[in-house]
């Protein structure tokens, strides 16, 4: 039988209380809802070559979460940054880290929901095509991050969860993508200060980076994934992940996230692409978790922006 209406997010607790409007890295209130119309599309051919490249998948963010969360202006850095202040919905590519992942580098980025063709950003060059337009970035190679590379690029990976780790031959084939990777234990699922390590290590990548060397930088931020009931004051790990506990955690990478963006486009403009690479079910229907064929799955949180370098 359907599951009634998951219950809403709750306010913030005590301690967390969202920034007031005008801060520093705030923004109004989007629209209703939390969710942005789609946006133009940028040529890519255009920002290849010229700017830097931020990649930040949030992984197993629920879109649903992603949108209330924004409504109630609970994540202040995000929608200061993305269009309208808002997410827009999509569908993912795949159903588990490893899947998406490997949809995405291909140039298989979440579709928006809606009846389409819907042009792409990147595309490898193939016959037949009714996604590539005039403003599509089409490489030769079988994967973007080696297009990039060999456009000048230097590629970078800052790993999260397991898919990332390099502790086998599973966990090596993402990261193998990419002509520098990093992992270590603190960026896991089973950090509580995951995201903040990951963006230190960022922010050094960048730092030790020619000014004039381009970068295109990936970020698997772990933080969302189970277990993440640390993240909500309160929550034990007997009573374990939930609807709750995943909004805690979006907002725990929220207050750190302007810090990547900070460094990212400290040495010129950056094109970002923030998203989810797939939900994840919390009794939905019966279902738990992911790798399934569940809306709460499918749906996912989606943006892309510009950041401007300091003047």
């Amino acid at each position: 039988m359907p599951q009634p209406d998951p219950e809403p997010v709750p306010p913030p607790p005590a301690g967390h209380p969202p920034p007031a409007a005008g801060t520093a890295g705030t923004t109004d209130p989007p629209g209703a809802f939390g969710a942005a119309a789609p946006v133009r599309t940028p040529d890519m051919n255009e920002v290849v070559g010229r700017d830097d490249i931020l990649f930040l998948t949030l992984d197993t963010l629920r879109h649903d979460v992603a949108v209330e969360l924004a409504a109630a202006g609970r994540l202040p850095h995000l929608t200061a940054r993305l269009p309208g202040g808002g997410w827009e919905e999509r569908h993912a590519p795949g159903n588990f880290t490893y899947a998406s992942h490997q949809a995405m580098f291909a140039g298989f980025l979440p579709t928006p929901a809606a009846p389409g063709p819907h042009p792409r950003l990147f595309a490898a060059r193939f016959a037949g095509s009714e996604t590539t337009a005039d403003g599509t970035f089409v490489f030769e190679t079988p994967d973007l991050v080696s297009a990039l590379a060999a456009r000048g690029y230097r590629t970078v990976c800052i790993g999260g969860v397991g898919f990332f780790n390099k502790q086998g031959a599973l966990g090596g084939v993402l990261p193998g993508y990419f002509q520098e990777s990093h992992w270590e234990p603190e960026f896991s699922v089973a950090s509580a200060t995951s995201f903040e390590a990951q963006v230190a290590r960022a922010e050094k990548t960048v730092a030790e980076l020619p000014r004039e060397q381009r970068l295109f930088l990936f970020l698997n931020a772990s933080a969302l994934h189970q277990p993440n009931w640390f993240h909500l004051p309160g929550a034990t790990r007997e009573a374990g992940d939930s609807r709750l506990t995943h909004a805690a955690a979006l907002e725990y990478v929220d207050r750190h996230v302007g810090r990547l963006f900070t460094a990212m486009s400290s040495r010129r403009r950056c094109f970002t692409i923030v998203c989810s690479d797939h939900g994840t079910a919390y009794g939905d229907d019966g279902y738990t978790g992911h790798r399934l064929g569940h809306d709460s799955v499918w749906t996912v949180p989606y943006g892309h922006f510009f950041l401007e370098p300091p003047a």
